[in-house]
């Protein structure tokens, strides 16, 4: 699927590994799917990869997402996903063992801070958070953005650019640590506690 965009209020179309996006589980994805303590919430799961890639292990997963067209492509590969937003009500809050942040979604809602405090109530005590953020170097940024896929726009909604090294002190600043960082095939992730 080629048409998959992330547009911002400006127009202006933002880098997005499309292809990624929408096709299943790449080899890194594998490797950090491997550090999970189910049951697992995927944020912003998009069209679900990580959560099918997980739910074929076996292991109870939800992704939850604002984006009709993703969610809509999620559904159709059997993934289990609700339209909801993060600062909804979530099934089983308190009770999850690992929450997803890939694919840049520390960024969702504009203030990661607030993101981070949001899912670090709806895990259990001793859960983990496995995030996905920009490369070192990158400049912080909040913009108003949406996922445009096939004719179909899903909702604004407002989008932070999280680099590897602002990552400490806005985990930090939500009561978090950085308990891990790593780069696996050019992807840059943490283990937050």
């Amino acid at each position: 699927m080629t048409g998959v965009r992330l547009r911002s209020a400006t127009g202006r179309v933002l880098r997005l590994d499309g292809w990624r996006w929408v096709e299943p589980a790449g080899p890194a994805d594998e490797r950090l799917l491997q550090l999970v303590d189910g049951p697992v919430l995927d944020v912003g799961c998009g069209p679900g990869r990580h959560v099918l890639a997980l739910a074929r292990r076996g292991i109870v997963t939800l992704g939850i997402d604002v984006s009709p067209p993703a969610l809509a492509l999620a559904r159709r590969g059997g993934a289990p996903v609700l339209e909801r937003s993060i600062f909804d009500r979530v099934p089983a809050t308190g009770r999850w063992g690992t929450a997803l942040l890939l694919d840049g979604n520390l960024g969702i809602g504009g203030c990661p801070t607030t993101l981070l405090r949001r899912v670090r109530e709806l895990l259990r005590s001793g859960g983990r958070l496995l995030v996905e953020v920009s490369s070192p170097g990158e400049r912080p940024e909040v913009e108003r953005v949406r996922f445009e896929s096939d004719g179909f726009a899903g909702p604004w909604f407002s989008w932070a650019h999280v680099s590897i090294d602002s990552l400490a002190g806005v985990a930090h600043e939500a009561g978090l640590a950085v308990a891990r960082e790593w780069c696996d095939d050019d992807r840059w992730f943490a283990w937050l506690g």
